[in-house]
């Protein structure tokens, strides 16, 4: 059994050490007429700023993509200035490729962390609240990533994510300490653990803190075992916060589908929580996760899609054309479209465009 469990787990990091951000994507997004609300615009590039809260240790003096490293620490926060190349293709995080002899980021080509300013908490929250009063719905949306992630990493995929949607809103990312490896899948699963109290005191000081009306949590892959609990713990610390979290929205979750049913999905119900779940029955990552787990995971469709009344279930896997097939959430225009209407239009999915309801499994598919 140990072997095999060796076995599994080899196979694991072999599928997810190829994990890229390689979707072609497209050049426009044609859904919004709102302006992209960025800090600076240059002539090459945007510049998005992004603000964050970690639990990660801090390097002092460090660049940028050092900022944070993989220990665990108290809640620190602060701001991220990250560059959006003119020619970005929607979906695509840029970074520097060997194969076009680019050696290091250069933001006119690459989406690159080009500052992090650490705040205090007071002065964290006098900015986000002065940030949110720009925004005439006061929107926001909170970020949590997944496994075998950085800090950096993180800080680029929430700029992108916010980009590419074109919402006005106010973006901000919540990273733990992953160790940002594909080996150290284990440990990952233990800083997740960890990670969800704080998580639920942050979201509570935002909720409070924040004066922001229309609150949308995101969280991919590992990262929604962190959400969805935490977002439990807080209401039940008060219920009325429901009010201003209009959405939790599960990507590609990486949580036990049964445990997902059994506990998960009926708590957030419970509370009158809106939840739209993606997946995908070509999630490689998932299916290992699966083989190291032994059961099924809630964002792999390949077995039957989750079905819990009161969760809109979507099925990706019409659109996922990566390799690995678990980045579609922010990768695949279609879905970045879907999250478009769900969060700009506040739209279920009865009444957004681009999806067909599978009446025999009470689901919704992107069309393709």
């Amino acid at each position: 059994m140990k072997t095999l469990k060796y076995i599994a787990f080899s196979i694991f990091i072999a599928i997810l050490s190829g994990c890229s951000t390689s979707n072609t994507g497209v050049t426009s997004m044609a859904s919004s007429s709102n302006e992209i609300d960025i800090s600076a615009q240059k002539p090459d590039y945007a510049i998005v700023k992004v603000l964050y809260a970690t639990d990660r240790n801090q390097n002092s003096g460090a660049p940028p993509n050092q900022s944070y490293g993989i220990n665990r620490a108290s809640i620190s926060y602060g701001f991220c200035e990250v560059s959006i190349p003119r020619h970005h293709i929607i979906g695509v995080t840029e970074q520097p490729s060997f194969l076009k002899l680019e050696f290091k980021e250069d933001p006119k080509k690459h989406v690159a962390l080009l500052g992090v300013t650490p705040l205090a908490k007071n002065d964290f929250f006098n900015y986000l609240v002065s940030t949110v009063s720009n925004s005439p719905e006061k929107k926001t949306f909170i970020f949590v990533h997944g496994y075998n992630v950085s800090f950096a990493e993180a800080a680029r995929k929430t700029a992108q994510i916010y980009y590419d949607l074109n919402i006005d809103m106010v973006p901000v990312f919540y990273s733990w300490p992953s160790q940002a490896r594909t080996s150290a899948y284990t440990i990952d699963e233990q800083n997740a653990e960890w990670t969800q109290t704080n998580l639920k005191h942050f979201l509570i000081d935002f909720l409070e803190k924040s004066d922001s009306k229309n609150i949308y949590l995101i969280a991919h892959s590992m990262g929604n075992r962190i959400l969805s609990r935490a977002v439990i713990d807080v209401l039940n610390t008060n219920p009325d916060y429901r009010n201003r979290i209009k959405e939790v929205i599960l990507t590609a979750p990486d949580i036990d589908a049964d445990v997902f049913k059994r506990d998960i999905a009926p708590a957030l119900v419970a509370k009158g929580e809106p939840v739209t779940l993606y997946a995908s029955s070509t999630d490689k990552a998932l299916a290992a996760s699966q083989a190291i787990h032994r059961y099924p995971r809630a964002g792999d469709s390949s077995t039957g899609l989750i079905y819990y009344p009161g969760i809109e279930s979507i099925d990706a896997t019409s659109v996922d054309t990566s390799f690995i097939g678990h980045s579609y959430p922010s990768e695949e225009r279609s879905v970045l479209s879907d999250i478009f209407y769900l969060i700009n239009d506040n739209k279920r999915a009865s009444q957004r465009i681009g999806l067909s309801y599978i009446e025999a499994g009470q689901y919704w598919k992107i069309n393709e």
